[in-house]
């Protein structure tokens, strides 16, 4: 496809007026400054606005990304929940370096974390488990995440199935479900500006503090 088609995207572009980001817009620690960005997104209705595009790297090098949603975080880190036998669950257990993008296109913002992964306790996965609406505890029985399937019809069954089976009762905690905390090195803030002088500002962790940089757009 290259525009002879009649659909030519070369001359798509927007511009960003919304305002910029200067340092004294920072914080010390970027996780109060990702909080009031988060707690804005959610203040401007964005749909999910806790989604993030988390990138993996497998045993060849290959990256792969997927929308995640973002259930918790603080100094300790970023968390999200997963079937620990999927792709990104094995990928990460090979490598454990891990990139998380939150697109907040509306707001013209954008934040990437990079850091490593540990694997969340037990006791943290079944608190989250158990906070989940029930037909979604029974999904995370439901799915192999990642495997292959015939049809679509094969889950429904299976769902419809351990629905009656959980019908009573408290759902049991799936010993391939958990979850991660990213222990966050870096984080980029980049807010959009005029004539494509976009501002970005990069926080590396450097002992117990962190070191801001801005970067050229």
């Amino acid at each position: 496809m290259n525009g002879n088609n009649g659909f030519d995207i070369t001359n798509l572009r927007c511009e960003y007026t919304r305002g910029g980001l200067r340092g004294n817009d920072l914080s010390v620690n970027p996780l109060d400054l990702f909080e009031r960005w988060l707690k804005q997104a959610c203040d401007a209705r964005l749909a999910d606005p806790t989604a993030m595009c988390v990138a993996t790297v497998d045993e060849n090098g290959q990256p792969y990304q997927r929308i995640v949603l973002l259930k918790h975080f603080d100094d300790k880190g970023l968390v999200f929940y997963t079937n620990l036998g999927s792709r990104k669950a094995q990928q990460l257990a090979q490598n454990p370096h891990i990139s998380l993008l939150f697109p907040w296109h509306m707001l013209e913002r954008q934040v990437i974390f990079l850091g490593r992964v540990e694997r969340l306790t037990t006791l943290e996965v079944l608190k989250y488990f158990h906070s989940r609406p029930k037909d979604s505890q029974i999904g995370a029985w439901v799915s192999q995440q990642s495997s292959r399937i015939s049809t679509r019809g094969v889950l429904e069954s299976k769902f419809l199935e351990l629905k009656h089976k959980f019908q009573q009762g408290e759902v049991p905690l799936p010993s391939f479900w958990g979850g991660f905390r990213v222990k966050v090195d870096s984080v980029e803030f980049w807010q959009g500006g005029a004539y494509r002088l976009h501002d970005r500002f990069l926080y590396q962790r450097s002992g117990n503090d962190w070191k801001i940089d801005r970067l050229a757009p």
